[in-house]
Formats: structure tokens, sequence, C-alpha cells
């Protein structure tokens, strides 16, 4: 079971590059601006305090107040300096009251009394400063919220510069990150490609950089190539093998069928033998018509590996249809056979011969694998350009744990109904999957509509077009023209 993933492992890796980059970028953005932001704050308030105390400096020296002068002139004087800078001036007296009704430029704005440095009163921000030579002080005031709204845009604009920071850091990331991992995705799409196709002839891109991602694919390259090696020397000792069974097995027929011959000509002689010579010549007669049919068996496999076709030729596959059943009719006992054959004719190009074979075995293995009073049925039809053989059976069915090896060499089935485990090889469904791909067709085993099992082979018809005959390639056919391999059997 694959081990489930964090949430931040499931993220592509040039997303979490581009993260990282862009939440240091955030982090050293975010202290710059907030230092600078701090210390800009501070001295924009600083100044707009140093201001203050200038303006209302200024004042006290510039505007004396003297009775006997008239407060016409000082009262135009306070009011062009309050228009000049949007501030409030009043001349008051240490508690704070106007010396006279004119000298405020504000009547209803109260200051408070006259305090040293700059202190806050409602909105503004106050000044105040003694006029020289005189009891009375001057009140310079301005909004302080003109200074908070320009120190909140410093802040909007560091903010801004924040987060603008970062998703150009973001993008520059990407974008990084693209081209640092644009060679490993060649290598990704050429490592599917080699999955997909299972060449590893096949040659990883090596990027022109000789940095860790071309080690990687030098690394790989060699590694391909090595494996390519390997492959090639074991399908090489795979086709030494291949033609030393089929030679083998070859070479074995001869002997075989004269000990057979010798052996039958023996027990017909035994005229006035005892019953144990009797008995013995059976046995060994029994014995070595059992290996012949093994032997043969396997040189059939042992060709169909080496890639040897036998002669072929066109054949009616009803007739060769008709023909195993007929063989096979002493075998059926106690069991039933029903066929559906139809009563033209179905060429294709074969052996007839090894078809017969097939036939034969999938008829002997529903015989072998049901118990008695079973019913096994053969139908032969054609299904567009396929003639397509059926046999099923109302037996136990296969067993799950031989489903997807029933095609495979020396398996046998366990159930009590099984008698292949005593007189069979286990090779007679894997010579049907041999055969039928030896003629371009293909066979399936599933379950039949009465519970058993059923096996259907398809084998290509011969088409009008075609000639009658088929060119006739012998047994010691090069390897390389092997037989197409047949696909992985459902059960």
């Amino acid at each position: 079971m694959a081990k489930r993933l964090a949430w931040p492992e499931r993220i592509p890796v040039r997303w979490r590059i581009a993260a990282t980059a862009a939440g240091l970028t955030f982090l050293i953005l975010l202290c710059f601006a907030g230092v600078l932001g701090s210390l800009v704050g501070d001295r924009i308030r600083d100044d707009f305090d140093d201001e203050l105390l200038a303006g209302a400096g200024s004042l006290a020296a510039e505007v004396g107040f003297n009775t006997t002068l008239g407060e016409t002139a000082e009262t135009r004087r306070l009011n062009d300096s309050a228009m000049a800078g949007d501030a409030v001036i009043r001349i008051v007296n240490q508690l704070g009251r106007p010396v006279s009704p004119n000298a405020s430029t504000s009547l209803f704005t109260d200051l408070g009394p006259p305090l040293a440095g700059i202190v806050d009163v409602g909105r503004y921000s106050v000044a105040s400063e003694q006029i020289e030579g005189s009891s009375a002080f001057v009140q310079y005031a301005k909004p302080h919220a003109d200074v908070e709204a320009t120190v909140d845009r410093l802040w909007l604009f560091l903010g801004a510069g924040v987060i603008g920071g970062t998703v150009l850091a973001l993008l520059a990331g990407l974008a990084v990150a693209n081209r640092a991992l644009k060679p490993i995705a060649s290598l990704t799409s050429q490592a599917r490609e080699i999955e997909e196709t299972r060449d590893p002839s096949l040659h990883m891109p090596i990027p022109a950089a000789g940095d860790e991602i071309g080690e990687l694919a030098e690394t790989m390259d060699g590694m391909l190539a090595s494996l390519d090696e390997a492959r090639g020397e074991r399908e090489r000792a795979f086709d030494r093998q291949r033609e030393f069974v089929a030679d083998a097995s070859h070479e074995l027929r001869t002997p075989l069928t004269s000990v057979q011959a010798n052996l039958e000509l023996l027990q017909a002689s035994l005229d006035g033998a005892s019953e144990e010579d009797r008995h013995a010549i059976s046995s060994a007669l029994r014995s070595t018509r059992r290996m012949s049919r093994l032997v043969s068996d396997l040189l059939l496999l042992a060709r169909a590996d080496a890639g040897r076709r036998s002669a072929t030729t066109r054949a009616d596959l009803v007739r060769v249809v008709r023909e195993a059943i007929a063989e096979v009719q002493p075998l059926i006992e106690s069991h039933s056979l029903r066929d559906s054959i139809p009563s033209g004719e179905l060429a294709v190009e074969g052996n007839p011969d090894e078809l017969h074979r097939l036939v034969r075995n999938l008829l002997e293995n529903a015989l072998r694998h049901t118990p008695p009073d079973s019913r096994i049925e053969l139908r032969l039809d054609r299904d567009g350009e396929d003639a397509v053989l059926e046999v099923s059976d109302d037996g136990p069915g296969i067993p799950d744990e031989i489903g997807k090896q029933v095609f495979e060499r020396f398996v046998r089935g366990t159930g009590p109904a099984d008698t292949a485990a005593a007189d069979g090889s286990g090779l007679g469904l894997a010579i049907v999957r041999a055969v039928a791909a030896s003629h371009g067709g293909s066979v399936e085993a599933g379950d039949s509509k009465a519970g058993g099992a059923r096996f259907t082979v398809r084998i290509p018809l011969v088409r009008i077009d075609e000639p009658g005959v088929a060119s006739v390639a012998d047994e010691t056919a090069p390897a390389g023209a092997a037989l197409p391999r047949p696909p992985r059997a459902v059960p």
C-alpha cells in the first residue's frame, strides 16, 4: 500500500521552490519596511513638532503686543500667519484666556493653558512660547491628523512594496525553477517512454550544462546502456536455451518412437509369456507412450519459443473440429458432449495437426477437470473475420488460486473433480495458447453460463483475396520469424 504523503509533499517542486523564495523575500521586505516605516514615521512627527516650536518662537519674536498701538495690525498679522500654515494662533495669558477679543484666529478653539513643549489638545498639537517682555504667550497649533495621514500613506506604500516584491519574487522563483527543472522534465518524459515501450536501448537527453542534473542524466543513460546489454545477453542465452530444447526434443522423438515400436512388437509376440512379463511390457509401453506425448508437447512449445514455424496450408476448421471430437469420443464415458458446428467451411491458414491438438486439448481439459455426468458444450462459429471456438462446461470452474496462471506451463488443477494430477502434464492449455498465437489468434478463459469454465479461441479466417495455399516454412526457419506473442489470458 502506497504511503500517503502530507500535503506539503504533494505540492510540485517548482511551486515549493518559488514559495520558499517568495517567503524569504516577504520576511526580508517585512523587516525592512518595519524598520524604515518606524524611522521615517518618527522623523515626520519630529519634523512636525520642530515646525510647531519654530513657528511659535517666530511668532513670539515677531508679534509684539502693545495695547497702546491698537490691535488691528496685530490681528491681521496673526490671521496671515494662521492662513499660511492652516494653523490656529492665540495670544493668551497664563490661564489660557485671550488677552483681548481679537488676539485669536479662532474664537471657538480652546487650546488650554500654555505649557512647555508640544501638547495634544483635541485634534490639535499645540506649541506655546512666551512673548519677550510680557506675561502673554503665543499658542501655535496645527491639526495632527495631516501628520498621521502622511504616516499612514507611508505605511501603505511600504506594505504595497512588500506585497509587490513578494509577488515578483514568487514569479521570479517560478521562472527560475521552471528553467532549472526543464532538463528533469525531459528526463521524465524519456523515462515514461521507456516505461511504455520497455526499450532500454533508448538514450536519456544529456543537458549541455555539466551540473548535477547533467550528471544524473549521464548516470541514468549509462544504467540504461548496462540494462540493454544485460537484456541482450539474457535474450541470447534464452535463444540458445530454446534452440537446445527444440533440438533435444526433436532428437528424442526418434529413439522414443523406436522404443515404442519395439515394445509394441514385443507385446504382440508374447503369446505364451507369463503374466508378469506381460504386465512389465504393458507398463513400459504405457510409460513410453506417455513420454512420447510429453516430448511432443515440449517440442511444440520449444519450437514456438524458438520462433520456428511449422508448415502451414489452407485448413478447414470445421473438419478439424469434427475429427477432434471423433477422436475424444472414447474418453467421454459418462460425460455428455454437445456441439454446434456450422455446415459450411471455415478456412484458416495454419497447421492442421496443431489445430487438431488445440481442439483435442480443450476437450480433454474439460473431461479431466469435471466430475462424471457433467455436460460439455463445443461451439464453432464465425465472428466477422475470425473463427471463434468456444468450449464450456458446467463443472466447478477455474480455481481462484490458478485463475491468472491457467495458461502457464505445468499448472494443474487440484480440485476434487480433477484427474489431471494423475495423468496430465500441465501443458495442455499452454499448448492451446501457443497454437492460437502461432496462427495469429488468441485464447481467453472465463466462467460459463452454467458456472463452469469457458475457453474461447479466436483465429483469423482466410480472406477471399488470399491464395488457397500459403507458403510453407519448415521447422528450421530462422528464429527471427518469431511467432506473435499471445495476449495474457484473463480468467
